[in-house]
């Protein structure tokens, strides 16, 4: 039986294989943009979540720089749909962009493409957790983290972060113990919850 710790590699193999084909971060480079990976990919922690994130950053930010950029994207064959949320006058102060490929075994990926105002007060800040979250991990810790993630069905709606708090900072190993964390954890929008140094 294929080990969580292989079914994960493969995972990261695939969504290099998607960052590779669309070319996203040489799309949003040739606009002079800082594009930055984030999120499970970053960490190690891609498991059956078919999820890709970037923060990206452009000075002076234009909203125009980031249509260019997703209609260069879109034409790229296997991108079926793409979603558009403008926050630029939410605590975010953002666009978001949720672009929708299907790789050639049929799966589909979301690619999250946050375009962040450089006065919003994320800027840095999901960098920074990836980063924390990759220092503090063990081979423990990673595969409960990878075994829990791949316990919860893809249609319930779990942050991962939550999984990651949890896990590192109060020892949860299994799925059982963690859906009792989490009823005695309730989220309430953005977690700023990060491993200390």
């Amino acid at each position: 039986m294929e080990s969580i710790l292989d079914i994960a590699s493969q995972m990261q193999k695939e969504a290099w294989a998607v960052i590779e084909d669309t070319d996203v971060m040489g799309l949003w480079a040739s606009i002079g943009a800082t594009i930055n990976l984030v999120g499970s990919l970053k960490t190690d922690l891609l498991i059956n979540n078919r999820d890709i994130d970037f923060h990206i950053y452009t000075n002076p930010f234009k909203l125009a720089d980031s249509f260019s950029v997703i209609s260069r994207l879109a034409e790229n064959k296997r991108i079926k749909m793409i979603n558009y949320s403008n926050l630029l006058e939410a605590e975010d102060k953002c666009i978001e962009w949720h672009a929708f490929y299907d790789d050639q075994d049929g799966n589909s990926w979301q690619i999250d493409m946050i375009h962040i105002l450089n006065e919003s007060p994320y800027v840095g800040y999901f960098e920074n957790v990836a980063e924390r979250i990759s220092k503090v991990l063990t081979s423990e810790t990673r595969e409960a983290i990878l075994r829990i993630k791949n316990a919860i069905p893809i249609d319930k709606k779990v942050m991962s972060i939550q999984i990651y708090q949890a896990v590192i900072k109060d020892g949860i190993r299994d799925i059982e113990s963690f859906r009792r964390w989490k009823e005695q954890n309730p989220e309430d929008g953005i977690i700023t919850w990060v491993p200390p140094k």
